[in-house]
């Protein structure tokens, strides 16, 4: 079964996220900023990280940024959650090194899709 951590400060969206996930089948573990999820992931391997990138105490970019230093997490494939969906952000976030993009409110439709292709892909 796919391991995912959702990085999430919005106690709401983080209850939907989940709420969407395990619906489908997926285990997830729960991180409100991105000093809980550097230690989440000291413990657990994750298939994939959904990650918000307005968070407290360090913003998405930088948590990006040190996922992708890490030999642990390099490689795990991150999609940003935001609600910032402004001209450039998806570009922004992709140069930065997310994998994908899912702004919110979400589409479950095209949420289950990009999850679902990127477990099966970090699966192969």
């Amino acid at each position: 079964m796919a391991q995912i951590l959702v990085v999430e400060d919005d106690p709401i969206n983080m209850e939907l996220t989940v709420d969407l996930l395990v619906a489908c089948g997926y285990s997830v573990t729960q991180a409100e900023d991105g000093f809980v999820a550097l230690e989440k992931i000291k413990y657990e391997k994750f298939s994939l990280i959904l990650l918000d990138m307005q968070l407290p105490k360090m913003d998405g970019l930088e948590l990006l940024s040190l996922l992708k230093k890490d030999e642990g997490t390099k490689n795990v494939p991150v999609i940003a959650l935001t609600a910032h969906s402004m001209r450039g952000d998806h570009e922004r976030f992709i140069e930065a090194g997310c994998t994908d993009y899912i702004s919110k409110p979400i589409d479950i439709k095209s949420f289950w899709s990009k999850i679902e292709h990127y477990v099966k892909k970090q699966a192969l």
